[in-house]
Parts: structure tokens; sequence; C-alpha cells
């Protein structure tokens, strides 16, 4: 993967940032993204941040390779301390950490949000703990999906904050749009997840010691994802 040819999710992601959009892409490692973004011509601007000094060198290497270095600022920062007022920033991207450090980032800095951007997160697991932040701070998910690459399942959400916003439980754990569109991907991936957790409670109800609210909560989801297969 590089700025030319993005992987799989990160062209999924691409494909979901407005056009001539302000990008922050947090966690950018080497800035794939925002270069392959305005190589296309697709945004006005972009921020790479970075929190690591190895991801950050090479973010700037990218970004000055291909000539950017006037309209993408490569940041050493931690999280959203990399976005500046100044910046006016309309599309902010998180990809590739689980959903409850990207759930954890926007917590942390979400005064440097003013409330008009879209979020487009690609959590690695975690999806409900990060649904739950975005329901409780006024963010509607607009757009999810579900792909498989590399023998993995990956989720991606948009959000737009809109004000007050109650999702379900279930909503919370599979996505309120997923469970409306019941995509083909989204299907294959609970029906794999399904076969995991009868294993977890087939070993958790043989294990001496383990809490009964682990146990409580897979039979829970079990419960729901066989449900959702009918």
């Amino acid at each position: 993967m590089n700025e030319h040819t993005l992987s799989r999710r990160l062209e999924r992601v691409a494909a979901l940032v407005p056009d001539n959009a302000r990008l922050a892409d947090i966690g950018s490692d080497h800035a794939y993204l925002p270069v392959a973004l305005m190589r296309r011509g697709r945004i006005a601007a972009a921020v790479a941040g970075e929190v690591a000094a190895t991801p950050f060198r090479a973010a700037e290497r990218t970004v000055r390779d291909n000539g950017f270095e006037e309209r993408i600022g490569v940041r050493l920062a931690d999280g959203l301390a990399a976005i500046e007022p100044v910046d006016r920033i309309t599309a902010v991207s998180l990809c590739g950490m689980g959903g409850e450090t990207i759930r954890d980032i926007l917590e942390a800095g979400k005064v440097r949000l003013h409330g008009g951007e879209r979020l487009i997160l690609q959590p690695n697991g975690g999806e409900a703990a990060l649904r739950h932040w975005l329901m409780d701070n006024g963010y509607r998910i607009v757009h999810e999906e579900v792909l498989r690459e590399n023998r993995f399942d990956y989720e991606i959400i948009v959000a737009e904050r809109t004000g007050p916003v109650v999702y379900s439980p279930e909503e919370l754990y599979f996505g309120p749009l997923q469970l409306q569109v019941r995509s083909p991907a989204f299907l294959d991936k609970w029906q794999r997840a399904l076969s995991r957790k009868r294993r977890t409670l087939a070993q958790l109800s043989q294990a001496r010691g383990v809490p009964g609210q682990n146990a409580s909560d897979t039979a829970l989801h079990i419960g729901w994802i066989s449900r959702l297969l009918g």
C-alpha cells in the first residue's frame, strides 16, 4: 500500500470523504490517505496527525515527496490536538485503531470539534463502544458498511452531529443502519462471530472462577445474533 494504491479499507474511507473537504486524518501513519485524496483532486487541504515520531517522519516524507507541503500539514500531536481552528476542518478520519481507542481520542479532544465535521471512522473491533459515544454526543450515524480484507471483518462508520439521537442496545451492537440493510458481508461477519461466541461460551461454562457476567453477556449476544440470522 502507498499513496498511489490504497488498501481496500482506505479506498472505502476515501470514497466517504466529501469532495473539497478540509480533512484531518488522525493517526495518519504514512499520510497515504490525505496524499492520495490530494493527488486525485478530492480535497482542498489536510492535516495529518501522528502521536509517534517514526510515523510522523514517514508522513512528512510522503507529503514532501509528493510536493504537498503547502496543502497538507503534518503534525506531531496526541489525537485531535493536531487540529487548530485556523484549519477549518470539515472531515475527520480515524482508521485502523480499536473502537475504544477512537472513542477515547474523540472524548479527549472533543473541544477541538466544532460540530460541523463529518466523522469517518474505521475501527478494528469495539464498534459498540464507539457507537455509544457517538449517540451520547449527539452524532447520528449516516452510513455504515462491513468489508472483509485479509481474513478479517472491518466496519466503517460515518457520523454527523445532528442533535439528540437514541439507539437501542442491539442497534449499538450491530449498527442501526446495518440492521436495516443486512448486506451479505454484514450477515457473513455475524455468522462467523456466532460460531466464535458459541465456542467462547462453552469454554466459559467449563472454566472455574470466571465472573458470571462474562458468560451472561456472551449468552445475550448469542441470542441477538441468532435472531439476526433467523
